[in-house]
């Protein structure tokens, strides 16, 4: 009798990311284009007070679409740090168009939000070119050179690496 190939763990991830994203209900192939664009346009429309606007690029769209609306929690207690809950959903980040845009200023990249880590302490953001990166109230934090490296970095509690002014 062949397998369940919901129970098929994928090579893309970790055995035990994939578990956490499988039971967040991710699947291989999900995509949801039409929340990404509903959130790509409330960014879009969104201005500060004094006019920093949101940038909307593939990069994030294409998170936004497949892993949109996912609360994934780690499996354990972390190799390195306590796992967070990473919630996708870039909405909470609406308000730091400035924030967002001074770091990809210092980063020489445009940074849109992507999501959240536990109960939104640390704001997460994406680039143009698929990094991923965190901030909180200690500072900026490289995740990883793609979404899916940051998020098995987040979900095995992999310490990251803090942005710094050479």
């Amino acid at each position: 009798m062949p397998e369940n190939p919901e129970r098929l763990s994928t090579t893309r991830f970790p055995v035990a990311v994939d578990a956490a994203l499988r039971e967040a209900g991710w699947r291989p192939g999900r995509w949801d284009i039409k929340l990404a664009e509903e959130w790509a346009d409330a960014l879009r429309a969104y201005a500060s007070p004094a006019g920093h606007r949101h940038t909307v690029f593939p990069a994030a769209v294409e998170a936004w679409a497949e892993f949109g609306g996912l609360r994934v929690a780690g499996p354990g207690p972390g190799r390195q740090t306590a796992p967070p809950v990473v919630r996708v959903d870039p909405l909470p980040g609406l308000h730091l168009a400035r924030t967002l845009a001074d770091l990809g200023r210092a980063l020489d990249t445009e940074l849109a939000p992507l999501g959240v880590e536990g109960d939104d302490q640390a704001v997460l953001a994406i680039d143009a070119e698929g990094r991923v990166y965190s901030i909180d109230h200690t500072g900026d934090w490289y995740l990883g050179p793609d979404f899916d490296r940051a998020l098995t970095g987040l979900v095995t509690g992999l310490q990251p690496v803090r942005l710094t002014l050479a």
